[in-house]
């Protein structure tokens, strides 16, 4: 297809030749635009926006724009986005606020309508964001997290490899890896069917299962329950949970009120 005659774009923008721009396209600055991506009709791309190889960018999808942060003054700064990509309709992804910082996306994330990824915050690979799902500034999403739909994470948090969100939760505090999470960051369990889809065998999700009832079934001193996992569980996925919580500055999700039972099991 080429290059649209309806799309306008910038002169200093960068197209490789097997890209694919649609109609009405907007690309605005210094965007560059790696092989064989395609944008489709009616997106906007704008900014300093580095975009890798087989991309799709669909529909009204608004890419690399200034940041919704009111310290923002006009700065230099970025958006990185890998290869293999998938950007749905009305997706926005914007760009870093201080100057020389970046918005960084890995590779093979899928992005639904409607998500929002704001400034500063970086994504992993194999990421899926379902529709409405919003990410303050400076969220961290390690890879394979899969955050449900209309999901809020609040500035700063960092969501761990493989956890997922269930839809209309939220989270002020960072979620521990392989973990389910709903209501307001309460961790309701191990991501048992996620585990196996990455291939887990069952020792790897036997001791992760066992590491989880010490330290979220219920809610209790977490420095304790890391001690007792510590000297009862080996496992180099535990041991990158545990390395996970102590990184933590704004605190952990933490397990169902006392009395309540999580549904680990039931996600089995």
């Amino acid at each position: 297809m080429g290059v649209h005659p309806t799309a306008v774009i910038d002169r200093a923008a960068e197209i490789d030749p097997s890209a694919e721009i649609g109609p009405y396209v907007v690309i605005e600055g210094p965007v560059r635009i790696g092989p064989r991506t395609r944008v489709l009709a009616g997106a906007h791309l704008t900014g300093r926006a580095e975009i890798g190889a087989d991309n799709v960018i669909h529909p009204g999808a608004v890419i690399g724009h200034e940041p919704q942060d009111l310290s923002y003054r006009g700065a230099e700064t970025g958006l990185r986005i890998g290869n293999r990509n998938v950007l749905r309709e009305h997706c926005e992804v914007q760009r870093g606020t201080q100057a020389g910082t970046w918005t960084e996306i890995g590779d093979d994330n899928f992005l639904m309508s409607q998500a929002h990824v704001a400034h500063n915050c970086r994504l992993g690979n194999g990421v899926i964001m379902a529709t409405g799902a919003t990410l303050g500034g400076h969220v961290t999403v390690d890879d394979q997290a899969f955050i449900s739909g209309n999901c809020v994470v609040h500035q700063h948090c960092r969501v761990g490899r493989l956890v997922i969100m269930r839809g209309l939760s939220r989270a002020a505090r960072d979620l521990p890896p392989f973990a389910i999470i709903d209501g307001t960051h309460t961790v309701r369990g191990l991501n048992r069917v996620g585990l196996r889809r990455a291939g887990f065998d069952r020792e790897r999700v036997r001791a992760l299962a066992t590491a989880f009832r010490i330290l979220f079934r219920v809610r209790t001193n977490l420095a304790l329950a890391m001690a007792r996992v510590e000297a009862e569980v080996r496992s180099a996925d535990v041991d990158h949970l545990l390395e996970f919580i102590r990184a933590s500055r704004r605190g952990v999700a933490f397990g169902p009120p006392r009395g309540r039972v999580g549904d680990d099991e039931e996600e089995s």
